[in-house]
């Protein structure tokens, strides 16, 4: 089921994302149940490999249990890869998996993605230009280049549509596989909606509260 549903939205999102050279990555924390309840719960623990656990989402402060949804997207707010991982996995983990699904662009990310050593590895392997902003503190600091800040806001927007229009944060599934289908379900919805506005509406993809009937 999830490899016929991962099969439609590859299929949309190359419609969309063909000839692009930008794309964003970022990811969001998915629960699976409260902190409180995540000792006694059960839910995705039929999967032994695959347990949820804790973890801690920097740019929102908080702790949760369960996982994080890893994505990259283009500018105009297509998502091109999707993942997930445990919560404790850091970020910079899911660039490995990227290059061999992406190659020649540009990737803009957070703080989260520094990694002098990636970023030469991204460029070596697949010519894949990483570019986060970065630290203050740096020794070659320099401020990110403000078109490219401003761009990278279009991910965070796509996960917000996500979270409120399509409710991708509550889970009433028990098993891991049901879990998975249901986020790429979600996501995959969002992809047709952005399809129908651009081929049948012609109007801006990412207007998604419109009725389609």
């Amino acid at each position: 089921m999830v490899g016929k549903i991962n099969e439609i939205r590859l299929k949309l999102a190359r419609s969309f994302n063909e000839f692009e050279k930008l794309f964003i990555i970022d990811s969001i924390p998915v629960e699976v149940c409260k902190l409180s309840r995540s000792n006694t719960s059960k839910t995705c623990k039929d999967t032994e490999y695959f347990y949820p656990n804790r973890g801690f989402f920097a740019s929102q402060q908080i702790h949760f249990y369960g996982y994080k949804l890893h994505a990259v997207c283009c500018v105009k707010g297509v998502f091109q890869s999707v993942d997930l991982s445990p919560a404790s996995v850091h970020d910079i983990h899911y660039l490995k998996d990227i290059r061999e699904q992406l190659s020649d662009c540009t990737l803009l990310g957070d703080k989260g993605y520094l990694s002098s050593e990636i970023q030469i590895d991204l460029f070596n392997y697949e010519q894949i230009e990483l570019e986060p902003p970065k630290r203050v503190n740096q020794k070659d600091y320099k401020p990110q280049f403000y078109l490219f800040k401003k761009q990278r806001k279009r991910i965070e927007t796509l996960f917000s549509q996500l979270c409120d229009q399509f409710m991708i944060r509550r889970n009433y599934a028990k098993s891991f596989e049901g879990f998975k289908t249901r986020l790429l379900a979600k996501i995959t919805a969002l992809t047709v909606v952005q399809f129908i506005n651009k081929v049948y509406f012609n109007k801006n993809i990412n207007n998604l509260k419109v009725s389609i009937i």
